[in-house]
């Protein structure tokens, strides 16, 4: 456990585990308005994989969890892409590294491609995104009629304005009750196990009101497939839910057809909260990844492609 204080005074909260000279890092970064914890469960499995450990770094964002509050300048993805650079930096600055983003830490990934190009293509040897998005609200329709969805867009959207500008607070703690069946139906598919959705109210209750808020106009806008088109041969995996509602299918398609090297998983029933809803799926492929991020398995896929070349030859 680890304070990281950021360029512009805020502070992170940020978790290892697994042994310092494990031959992989994997970086995990979670949603919008949850923490470290949406995690737990893929933390559980590597920790488990013996020889095969990576080291496992998770961290609150600024403005979630553990984390200090952002001003609202910093509330963008732009911010959180060199946040995470400063992160790798400062907690993983050797040997190959497997980024893992759900929704919200999915979208810093690809913004830290974006704006780190050089970095990522010294250091990134496997990508696993769940639940999330590279063309902003464009799918997103929270599984409602196109009108009703819109007329709820252009709702939320003034609503997070408002919310921005209400400072590092959380009265809505105490809503949280009353809350719990909006949060279940907007995050969770057919089934929801009531720890996972206690986890993710309690996230939620930690989030500031300018969190909330405040990164809503970047999420909403960002478009990175040309991004994720230009990435080289980095092994991914990239999951949805069947019944996510604010990161739909067709989100992961996109993604899955713009990275050359991705396999694309739609859980049957499942929601947006993944990582919680179906835990073991998630840690398989995500062990998956890790495996096929890991140098001498790189090395021998490497050498693989290279004589399936040479026999079509």
């Amino acid at each position: 456990m680890a304070e990281l204080t950021l360029p512009d005074g805020v502070r992170l909260h940020v978790e290892a585990h697994g042994p310092a000279d494990a031959p992989v890092t994997v970086v995990l970064l979670h949603g919008w308005c949850q923490d470290r914890r949406t995690w737990q469960h893929q933390v559980a499995a590597l920790h488990v994989l013996g020889a095969r450990r990576p080291r496992v770094i998770t961290y609150d964002a600024r403005g979630h969890g553990r984390s200090g509050a952002t001003n609202l300048s910093g509330a963008t993805l732009s911010r959180l892409g060199d946040d995470l650079a400063e992160v790798l930096r400062r907690h993983a600055p050797t040997g190959p590294v497997v980024l893992g983003g759900h929704s919200l830490g999915g979208m810093t990934i690809m913004e830290f491609a974006h704006s780190h190009p050089e970095v990522f293509a010294d250091r990134v040897a496997g990508l696993f995104l769940v639940s999330t998005t590279a063309e902003g609200h464009t799918h997103t329709q929270y599984g409602l009629p196109s009108r009703l969805a819109a007329l709820m867009r252009a709702g939320e959207t003034v609503g997070a304005g408002l919310l921005a500008r209400s400072g590092p607070w959380c009265p809505h703690r105490a809503l949280l009750p009353a809350l719990r069946p909006a949060v279940r139906w907007l995050l969770f598919g057919d089934e929801c196990d009531n720890e996972a959705l206690e986890l993710a109210m309690r996230s939620f209750g930690r989030a500031s009101l300018r969190s909330i808020g405040g990164f809503r106009p970047s999420v909403g806008a960002q478009q990175r497939l040309e991004t994720l088109a230009a990435l080289a041969d980095v092994p991914a995996a990239v999951l949805v839910g069947e019944r996510d509602r604010l990161t739909p299918p067709p989100c992961a398609r996109s993604i899955a057809e713009a990275l050359p090297f991705a396999d694309l998983s739609v859980l049957p029933g499942a929601g947006h909260m993944l990582p919680l809803e179906r835990p073991h799926e998630v840690s398989a492929a995500l062990t998956a990844v890790v495996d096929r991020a890991t140098p001498a398995r790189r090395r021998k896929a490497k050498r693989g492609a290279v004589t399936q070349l040479e026999k079509a030859a």
